[in-house]
């Protein structure tokens, strides 16, 4: 992700891996649902399901949705995320039709795993985005969230959740002190 140029690309990223977000989340983010300054950010997402849940952002997660929403190439849309294809005929929920869809976004993460060189894909080959999710998840345990803080923060029943080992290839591969 590093060399990636992409600014709407890294904010996707961040949101998955510091948030904890699901393609959904992402896909859905509605611009009056963000507030997002050089100091301070806030989200509210949780399509799936209907349920909502406001997440104060991080740093890592702040910083390449702000640089995304002031520098970045996106259409005059209510959505954060949009799509650089045609405006698609209007379905249930959608405001105007630029939405990045939720096959858009899986599309662009298997390009951008197709990137890697050959090292690199033999690491991340079988990583896919919900992993980022997961190992967000246990980075939280692993600070000292309570599986209630975790299951409201992640959108889920707290009885969904399990104490799981992260994926130490995932770790690895993003963090390389983890190695």
């Amino acid at each position: 992700m590093e060399r990636e140029a992409d600014l709407r690309g890294k904010a996707v990223f961040a949101l998955g891996y510091w948030v904890g977000c699901r393609f959904s989340d992402v896909s859905w983010l509605q611009l009056d649902q963000v507030y997002v300054t050089g100091k301070a950010g806030m989200i509210t997402v949780g399509h799936k399901g209907g349920k909502t849940r406001s997440i104060d952002l991080t740093n890592g997660a702040r910083r390449p949705l702000h640089d995304y929403l002031e520098q970045g190439t996106r259409k005059e849309s209510a959505s954060i995320f949009t799509s650089q294809r045609a405006k698609k005929r209007l379905s249930a929920g959608e405001v105007d039709g630029w939405r990045w869809s939720e096959d858009g976004v899986h599309q662009w993460w298997q390009q951008l795993k197709s990137l890697a060189c050959a090292a690199e894909y033999e690491l991340i080959a079988d990583v896919t985005f919900h992993d980022l999710r997961h190992d967000f998840a246990h980075r939280a345990r692993a600070a000292g969230w309570s599986l209630e803080e975790l299951a409201y923060y992640l959108g889920v029943r707290q009885g969904f959740l399990r104490e799981a080992e992260p994926r130490k290839k995932l770790r690895a591969t993003i963090e390389p002190s983890a190695r």
